[in-house]
């Protein structure tokens, strides 16, 4: 067992796990540089191929003592044109296209749509945009056999192309038969969190959660404008958020997206959730081994926002710097943290507690840590809704989470602040008491001298009972004393 010193930041890293990634001993690279969890995503490779990299990463975590999560990414249904003659055509600027529903190969002046459900669903005025809106069409007039639209941008179009239809709710489910076995396989090989994809409205959730059978952790994927009309119930029905940024960055004019960033962040944040900010955060990185100062601009804006995690895509799965991708990621938040202003902007945004006794305590803890020289708060919990409650309040201590479960642990990864501890269970208030204190000083939070809080619920073992906090103060023996 190798012993892993804390982050040193409370923003999490969430790194993609792919071609470049996938090798056991770069995966052990990226998690040492600073990667608290790994994305698998289903859109790409063999179950085989996943399960290998689920291992590796778990002999990771017997490795290092520490838990470490997996997020299996489901792909969701894709919209694509059909085929054409020779594989591509032109569309002219300003020129006429029909999509239509003949499965002959298209050419310049039309091609398949092939599916049904856009058909009459679509009026005069609504956009179609093709190959990540490359080629922006604007619809003339729909029927039920045939979509005519005036091509706004033109160019190339090619097989299978996928299309966004930004100005409709499209009556499909967020999940796919694909979709479907990719969950069965996730959940079968352990995975913590699912990322669902197309998710438009509340609903959607609700097949993947069923199909979870209660495992895991679900993150819904805000990727589709019109998710953002729903936003609050979606982040009700869900564990934790992703702003998709690549998808909405389609669908939208490319200034929306930073506005719209902060709501869902902002949103997400308000109900104690965890989200995720993610695409192109260091995508120059796909292939130089330093980012643009831009990009950099736009990590440590996500944590000065207050974001659980900072998502890495092509930057580790494909690119040719994967482990200075996650080296430049760690430096760029552990500066901003360092920022004597970055606390008090986290906390512009106002998190009022709820009139509960967990959220008073919380929001205590909060307090008792600006007033009094404290290391970290020690949060005991069965689910991990204590320390939500607590890192919504965006302490100034680092949190550390002790967790009889070891699925708790692993879902903790993604939760800004937390530092989280798979332990054996504890049965008297002297038992946590003393536990917590050996954890602090074997984990490095804390010395001789140092004040801890502790936060729990009595009765043990009860959920949803947080009803004790206690202040204590680190002798600096407790380890001798308990191995002796």
């Amino acid at each position: 067992m190798q012993k892993l010193d804390p982050r040193g930041r409370k923003v999490k890293i969430l790194a993609t796990v792919g071609p470049a990634s996938r090798d056991p001993e770069m995966l052990r690279k990226l998690f040492r540089a600073g990667a608290d969890a790994f994305r698998v995503n289903m859109s790409h490779g063999e179950h085989a191929t996943h399960a290998e990299t689920i291992k590796a990463i778990r002999d990771l975590e017997r490795e290092f003592y520490r838990p470490v999560a997996i997020l299996c990414d489901l792909q969701g249904p894709k919209l694509r044109v059909g085929t054409f003659k020779d594989g591509k055509a032109v569309i002219r600027h300003s020129g006429h296209f029909t999509l239509d529903r003949n499965p002959e190969p298209g050419d310049e002046t039309r091609c398949e749509l092939p599916h049904p459900e856009l058909f009459g669903l679509l009026s005069k005025g609504q956009r179609l945009l093709i190959n990540d809106g490359k080629i922006r069409l604007r619809v003339i007039e729909a029927d039920d056999d045939r979509i005519l639209c005036s091509a706004e941008v033109g160019g190339v179009i090619s097989d299978r192309k996928g299309v966004n239809v930004p100005d409709a709710e499209i009556p499909i489910p967020a999940m796919t038969p694909k979709d479907r076995r990719d969950l069965a396989f996730a959940m079968e090989h352990g995975a913590d969190w699912i990322g669902l994809s197309f998710v438009q409205r509340p609903e959607d959730l609700a097949e993947a959660r069923k199909l979870m059978g209660g495992k895991g952790a679900l993150c819904a994927k805000i990727e589709k404008p019109m998710a953002v009309r729903r936003l609050d119930e979606i982040i009700e029905m869900s564990d934790g958020i992703m702003v998709a940024r690549g998808d909405l960055g389609v669908e939208l004019e490319p200034q929306e997206v930073p506005p719209l960033q902060k709501k869902i962040v902002n949103a997400t944040r308000l109900k104690g959730k965890p989200v995720i900010v993610a695409t192109q955060m260091l995508e120059s990185m796909i292939e130089s081994p330093a980012p643009t100062r831009a990009e950099v601009s736009d990590v440590a804006n996500a944590v000065y926002d207050g974001a659980d995690a900072v998502m890495l895509s092509a930057e580790t799965a494909a690119g040719d710097w994967p482990e200075e991708a996650v080296t430049i990621m760690h430096k760029i938040a552990v500066q901003v943290e360092q920022d004597e202003a970055y606390l008090e902007r986290v906390r512009l945004l106002d998190t009022p507690p709820d009139p509960t006794t967990a959220d008073a305590l919380s929001h205590a803890c909060m307090t008792i840590a600006d007033t009094v020289n404290i290391a970290a708060i020690t949060v005991f919990t069965g689910s991990g809704s204590t320390a939500r409650r607590v890192a919504r309040e965006r302490p100034s201590v680092p949190m550390l989470v002790l967790t009889p479960s070891i699925r708790t642990a692993r879902r903790m990864c993604l939760l800004w602040g937390a530092h989280a501890v798979a332990t054996k269970d504890i049965g008297s208030f002297e038992e946590m008491i003393a536990k917590g204190k050996r954890m602090a000083l074997r984990h490095g939070f804390g010395q001789a001298g140092s004040k801890l809080i502790a936060l729990a619920g009595v009765p043990f073992g009860t959920p949803g009972s947080t009803n004790l906090l206690h202040v204590v103060t680190l002798m600096g023996d407790e380890l001798e004393k308990h191995e002796g």
